[in-house]
């Protein structure tokens, strides 16, 4: 027995392959056992915490850690093995390669998980969480850029130059692409700064819409005709933004005229009369009401009331209330409407 384990086989003993298989072994039912035993465990008392910080660590170590673990220990028993210096360097290269892939996909779902987290807590975040995909596209292009760099370092490559074969190329591409850039980092500024989200009806210029869907590019608007708007998003962050859905509060203004043929105690008594058909509606809160100006054909009243919702239609609805009252009020009060009109004078 003793003579078998000395036996050698391209350059190791049955004893060393014996022993690196033992480590291999004994380090994979370690690993087990930790998932099974200590890793469950710990699950079990991160769900019946508040925070969701803890459940993503540990989901971060079952998916990626024991992989690592199970690929370290793997290594740790080829290792111990003496081979030729070529295979020796071509084994430290596949690690290389393997780790870099684990680490940057365990710092991408990182990323991803924490902006999920910080998002959902926002305002409407479960509609903004269906724009992360953009910006994972992104950090996971840089992510990826850097651990190549770090692959080809590690394999023997001159990384200067290759970086400075891409700071050329990146000056080139920044300089025919300004406008693409532009509306990247202006996507950015939307996702952050939070000017307006999907579902907001917003307002730019004479466009008038409700958010759809917010891109890396460009941001796409549903309009009141039912037509699809699409705005660079350049252009929305250099706009005047008026967000509605952002409104707490109404605030209504409108004018009545009557006739300059109306007498003076029915002049001052029409300010108390609009004052009380505003406030008989419980839903607004009156302002004010005045005999505002002496106009080209009326005599112009001006009323300031607030609508505690931003619903247009709720509007609409008491706006055209008050303006039937009005309308029975001032007939029974013998107050007429003024409307354009002209009087000759005819010379005989």
């Amino acid at each position: 027995m003793n003579d078998f384990i000395k036996q050698e086989y391209f350059g190791n003993t049955v004893e060393h392959y014996l022993i690196a298989l033992g480590i291999m072994v004994i380090g994979v039912l370690f690993v087990r056992l930790i998932r099974k035993g200590i890793l469950n465990q710990i699950k079990k008392w991160t769900s019946r915490t508040e925070t969701k910080l803890d459940d993503y660590i540990v989901r971060g170590i079952e998916k990626f850690g024991l992989p690592i673990l199970n690929f370290f220990i793997i290594y740790s028993g080829v290792k111990y093995l003496d081979f030729p210096e070529n295979t020796d360097k071509m084994i430290g290269n596949v690690a290389v390669i393997v780790i870099t892939y684990y680490a940057i996909q365990m710092l991408s779902s990182f990323v991803r998980l924490t902006l999920e987290a910080l998002t959902s807590q926002q305002e409407g975040g479960q509609e903004k969480l269906k724009q992360l995909n953009g910006i994972m596209l992104i950090l996971n292009g840089v992510l990826w850029g850097l651990g190549l760099l770090f692959i080809f370092d590690n394999l023997g490559y001159d990384v200067t130059a290759i970086v400075a074969g891409l700071g050329i190329g990146g000056i080139a591409i920044a300089l025919a692409a300004q406008s693409i850039l532009g509306d990247l980092f202006n996507y950015f500024v939307i996702f952050f700064d939070r000017p307006f989200e999907i579902g907001d009806f917003i307002t730019i210029d004479d466009k008038k819409g409700v958010v759809e869907y917010i891109g890396i590019k460009t941001t796409r608007v549903k309009s009141i005709g039912g037509e699809q708007l699409v705005f660079s998003n350049s252009d929305l962050t250099n706009s005047r933004i008026h967000n509605f859905k952002r409104m707490e509060r109404r605030r209504v203004v409108f004018s009545v005229g009557v006739i300059y043929q109306t007498p003076t105690h029915l002049l001052e008594k029409i300010p108390s009369i609009l004052k009380n058909i505003v406030e008989s509606n419980p839903a607004v809160t009156f302002d004010r009401a005045h005999f505002q100006k002496l106009g080209s054909f009326s005599l112009d009243y001006e009323v300031v009331y607030f609508i505690e919702n931003s619903d247009y239609v709720q509007y609409m609805d008491i706006q055209q209330k008050m303006n039937l009252e009005i309308f029975k009020t001032f007939a029974s009060e013998g107050i007429e409407f003024a409307y354009p009109t002209q009087t000759l004078f005819v010379s005989k």
